[in-house]
């Protein structure tokens, strides 16, 4: 997918639909001259409502789009009859999109399945009719409500990408590689930083026509947490991953410490991203003979699994599968 068409943030302006004024309405035919109130209720206002498109990748569809307004309900009408709802405004949306409130940041909800529909601004209760406000001592009200204003406000919608594995590492240590030869996705690839500007998703074979979702998410460097490189843009992508691979290259100057950095920036984004599985994975080790996996190995923390991997020459590929499996489904 192209980085100029992966959008995982928008701002916008949404306007819901005003209710309908209730009727004030008396019925009348050719037997009955003054007979009593039959004004009818005013149609709701138009939801602005997001659904879950399972088809869809990003929120590219309303990059363009700052202004969301729906229609206004239809006013009520005689012989009770209650006004046309306005249309509802239905945003399709991808898997794993996040609606906030822009002016408090709070968290209204998330849709993570297809199908799935949730109000984002609701629209105005209609009027009610003149009929709701007969009495004993007021046969012939003349008073209908008039319909409830819409809402107009600006919600911010962000894309967390759903995968069961997220890559995590600086940039070169060989995610977008490993993503390539366990699944079909075709990552861009080559020797420089940041090759990888837009998570990328692959799904992975694994035994028995069973299958698992691994994201490449952008490299990320020292200092990401306070915006530095690709920065906080993509560190939400990982936080929906139930699994998450850190890889280090073997020529890394010190496997340990780089690993290190890495949790310390996930940690200063969000502490909770330290609750998830986590594996190890040292990449491009077909550069390194078994004396020195045995002295990276006595390294390692022993409560942290790791494996030697390398993507080029198809080594440690299936015991990577079998260790991730083994979490997911821990």
């Amino acid at each position: 997918m192209s980085s100029s068409n992966f959008v995982d943030y928008v701002k916008v302006c949404c306007r819901s639909g005003k209710g309908g004024q209730g009727s004030r309405h008396f019925h009348r035919d050719r037997t009955t001259a003054k007979g009593g109130p039959d004004g009818g209720d005013g149609g709701r206002g138009g939801h602005i409502i997001l659904k879950g498109n399972k088809q869809i990748w990003t929120l590219l569809s309303l990059k363009y789009r700052k202004h969301i307004i729906a229609p206004a309900g239809d006013p009520g009408r005689a012989t009770l009859c209650t006004g046309k709802f306005g249309k509802d405004e239905i945003l399709d949306v991808p898997l794993g999109t996040v609606a906030r409130d822009f002016e408090t940041g709070e968290f209204l909800f998330e849709i993570t399945e297809d199908g799935e529909e949730k109000i984002l601004l609701k629209g105005g209760k209609g009027g009610l009719g003149n009929n709701h406000f007969k009495s004993s001592t007021n046969q012939t009200p003349m008073y209908a409500q008039p319909g409830e204003p819409g809402k107009e406000e600006w919600k911010v919608l962000e894309l967390k990408t759903l995968a069961d594995v997220g890559l995590v590492g600086f940039p070169n240590a060989g995610k977008s590689t490993l993503l390539s030869v366990v699944s079909a996705a075709k990552p861009e690839i080559a020797n420089y930083p940041f090759t990888t500007l837009v998570p990328n998703l692959g799904i992975v074979a694994y035994r028995n026509h069973q299958s698992f979702v691994m994201a490449d998410i952008p490299g990320i460097i020292e200092g990401a947490a306070e915006g530095k490189g690709l920065g906080l843009r993509f560190l939400r992508h990982i936080e929906r991953n139930s699994t998450l691979l850190f890889m280090v290259p073997a020529d890394s100057d010190d496997i340990l410490k780089e690993y290190k950095i890495l949790l310390k920036e996930l940690k200063k984004y969000n502490p909770e991203l330290l609750d998830k599985d986590r594996i190890l994975a040292i990449s491009k080790s077909d550069m390194l003979d078994q004396e020195l996996k045995n002295e990276i190995s006595k390294e390692i923390p022993k409560n942290l699994p790791f494996i030697f991997i390398s993507s080029v020459a198809q080594q440690g590929l299936t015991e990577l599968k079998d260790l991730i499996w083994k979490k997911l489904n821990q």
